[in-house]
């Protein structure tokens, strides 16, 4: 509790508490009066207790008695060590034994001084930290900071401008954006391991390859050897005959030579001794002699070498060489393309894109593309073939059917010659656009039914509507998507009081058509066309589809014997309303002074019976004989009712939900007749005209207020 110096016990003095002098602190109370001070520290103990987070007045001891949020204690010095332990030795001789062991009034003194602000000197500030409220648990995410907050903190000024989500909100969002990106790393493991297995079908590939290339180029290696070993061969056998040839000239000619020598040698030897013999017998001899020499200087001595020393240069033709060199170089043929399988979306009405791979290590100049149309229903006929050269290993062939099978293959080409042709694809180009009915189109507030023309002479697989809400803020493309449609025609879900534009796609292996042109549906009202299949001969339909005229000139006609589909009794027209339950509205404009019905009908009314006389039409009959009489018929039954404002514009409701058809003057907004009717099967507006004149429909309108309360 707080006390100020006024209140407090004689016997109790206070003392100014120096925050700085731990000496002084110990000796602040007289040793007289322990008892005293000992009722008070446990008085302040116990009230400043029950405060909790209170401060402490400052005037009581002059410091505020509890600390800022997180100081940090600090370890006693050696001399602090001391002064405590000597002051504790200090209080047993002051008197402290009363209060217990040494450790006791210790404990105590440390306790005082806590509750009063003043802590002893193993901390560094003299006030307490303020308990805190146990934390409340975060059920918000801060958006913009990215972490969890609690609902109170939502409004201070660090969140204050932030997005805040809920915490739930915020979990589901993590974790879908997880799930996300745990689908998207597995697309992404599913791509790396395609394409390390197609790295392997490379490696593989590349290892062959230069196995096929080790092999050709030792088998050239091979054969240039042999080659050159032969041509050695030749050259030295060559070489060996012109030695010979030579040499055996050479030593005949050498032979001669020696010969003639000799025979020189023997005249002259001769002659010397002709010339030492006597007279008689010189003359004698010398006449033989001279004979022997004329006819020896008269033979011709051949002194010009026949074979010269100097060897002959001789040409090596290596061609046949260089041809086996030049072919260890040469680029092999490629091997035959792989063409790849129709890729999805990859082509026009008119166009595909053919995409084919080879091997890494081919060299390749150009490659041809054979391509021919597919037609299933001409087996065995031969189709004309067309031919593309590119130097890709893609190409887009243009030029094509729309919504046709092509059968296509390619040869790659290099000097050296042609690869093998790949196996043979078939690919199909894209659907024409669809051609959206537009005088067909039904709708109402809560869906459209709409219907087309395929554009296509083969089936195509799917259809695709696409739907662009026009007065939606910054709308710049579409916005929603019906997707897998089987048939030409289909119901979708929308949003009342909305402008839509739709168009329609078809969809084959090849890929989507073009978009169809555009139609705009608004739901806003119940919006038909009207059945011209069941429209009698008599009766014209305007071209904008809102009219039913009944002519003087076809009134004449006689009665057409009775249709399946068409009225042939009464002159009437149905019209064609979207099957969908719900409330459906329209008006019908009318002149006061003509005879017609208008109602609701199933689509198996009779139409050789009048409007009204079965139980599957429920319609209001209006005829004008001097008097306006109005009937509500329903199995030729009406009720006697009384109109006294004949309408020139009645509004019907035709209400599902209710089983309820129910007719308005819409002039004055009067409700004229309701039918509670079991409906089994969906009902269509009928119209009938039993003489001349016309019937104006108004559809695609709004349901006035006094038709909402029937």
């Amino acid at each position: 509790p707080r006390q100020d110096r006024s209140t407090a016990p004689k016997d109790l003095h206070f003392y100014h508490m120096d925050l700085h002098s731990s000496e002084d602190r110990l000796q602040i109370f007289p040793e007289e009066n322990n008892r005293l001070r000992r009722e008070t520290v446990q008085a302040e103990m116990k009230d400043d207790h029950e405060l909790g987070d209170e401060f402490v007045d400052e005037d009581r001891m002059g410091v505020p008695m509890y600390p800022p949020y997180g100081m940090k204690r600090r370890e006693p010095t050696r001399e602090q060590r001391d002064w405590r332990l000597g002051g504790e030795a200090g209080a047993e001789d002051q008197g402290y034994t009363g209060w217990g062991t040494a450790a006791q009034s210790q404990a105590l003194r440390e306790a005082y001084r806590y509750t009063h602000g003043c802590a002893s000197e193993e901390y560094e500030c003299y006030v307490i930290p303020e308990e805190e409220d146990e934390e409340e648990a975060a059920d918000l995410f801060c958006v913009t900071c990215r972490t969890p907050v609690r609902a109170v903190e939502k409004d201070f000024d660090e969140h204050k401008e932030h997005e805040v989500t809920p915490l739930n909100k915020a979990l589901e969002s993590a974790k879908d954006e997880i799930h996300k990106n745990m689908y998207k790393l597995e697309q992404q493991i599913i791509e790396m391991e395609n394409f390390a297995s197609h790295l392997e079908e490379v490696f593989i590939t590349v290892e062959e390859n230069f196995g096929k290339q080790e092999q050709n180029f030792e088998s050239h290696y091979n054969e240039i050897l042999e080659t050159l070993a032969q041509k050695y061969e030749e050259k030295i056998q060559a070489l060996g005959e012109k030695k010979k040839e030579k040499l055996e000239a050479l030593y005949g000619q050498l032979v001669s030579c020696g010969e003639n020598l000799d025979t020189c040698k023997e005249l002259m030897e001769t002659i010397e001794e002709m010339c030492h013999e006597e007279k008689v017998d010189f003359l004698k001899d010398a006449v033989a002699m001279t004979d022997r020499l004329g006819k020896f200087l008269k033979t011709k001595t051949d002194v010009e070498i026949s074979a010269q020393p100097d060897f002959e240069d001789q040409t090596l033709d290596f061609s046949d060489v260089e041809q086996l060199m030049g072919s260890m170089n040469t680029i092999p043929a490629p091997s035959a393309p792989v063409i790849n399988p129709q890729a999805p979306n990859s082509a026009t009405g008119s166009s595909v894109r053919v995409c084919w791979s080879l091997y890494a290590d081919d060299t390749v100049e150009n490659y041809q593309l054979f391509y021919r149309p597919v037609w299933d229903n001409l087996p065995g006929k031969e189709q004309a073939e067309f031919t593309v050269t590119v130097k890709e290993t893609y190409c887009s062939v243009t030029n094509l059917e729309p919504n046709t099978q092509y059968e296509f293959w390619v040869i790659a080409q290099n000097r050296t010659g042609s690869s093998p042709s790949s196996e043979r694809a078939v690919y199909m180009t894209a659907p024409s656009a669809p051609i959206i009915k537009i005088e067909e189109i039904r709708s109402c507030e809560e869906a459209v039914l709409i219907c087309w023309e395929s554009g296509n002479l083969n089936p195509v697989d799917s259809y695709t509507v696409e739907l662009t809400q026009a007065e939606a803020p910054a709308a710049s493309g579409v916005t929603e998507s019906v997707v897998g449609i089987p048939t030409c025609e289909s119901l979708i879900q929308l949003q009342p009081g909305q402008s839509y534009t739709i168009c329609v796609r078809a969809l084959n292996v090849g890929g989507p058509s073009a978009r169809s042109a555009p139609a705009t549906v608004r739901t806003t009202g119940s919006y038909f066309p009207l059945n011209k299949a069941t429209c009698h001969p008599w009766l014209t339909i305007s071209e904008d589809g809102l009219t039913v005229i009944r002519s003087e000139r076809k009134s004449l006609t006689q009665e057409l014997p009775p249709h399946q589909t068409r009225f042939t009794r009464c002159v009437a027209v149905m019209g064609n309303l979207i099957p969908i339950q719900g409330r459906h509205y329209w008006e019908v404009e009318v002149d006061e002074h003509l005879d017609y019905t208008v109602g609701v009908a199933s689509e198996d009314v009779p139409k050789q019976e009048d409007l009204g006389a079965n139980g599957l039409s429920w319609c209001m009959r209006h005829t004008f004989d001097s008097r306006h009489k109005y009937e509500f018929l329903h199995n030729r039954t009406t009720p006697d009712i009384r109109i006294t404002v004949p309408p020139k514009k009645i509004g019907i409701l035709l209400d599902y939900e209710n089983s309820k058809l129910s007719f308005f003057n819409v002039d004055i907004a009067q409700h004229l007749y309701t039918f509670s009717c079991q409906l089994h099967q969906f009902v269509h507006p009928c119209f009938s005209l039993e003489k001349p004149g016309c019937l104006k429909i108004r559809n695609g309108i709004s349901m006035p207020m006094h038709a909402t309360f029937c």
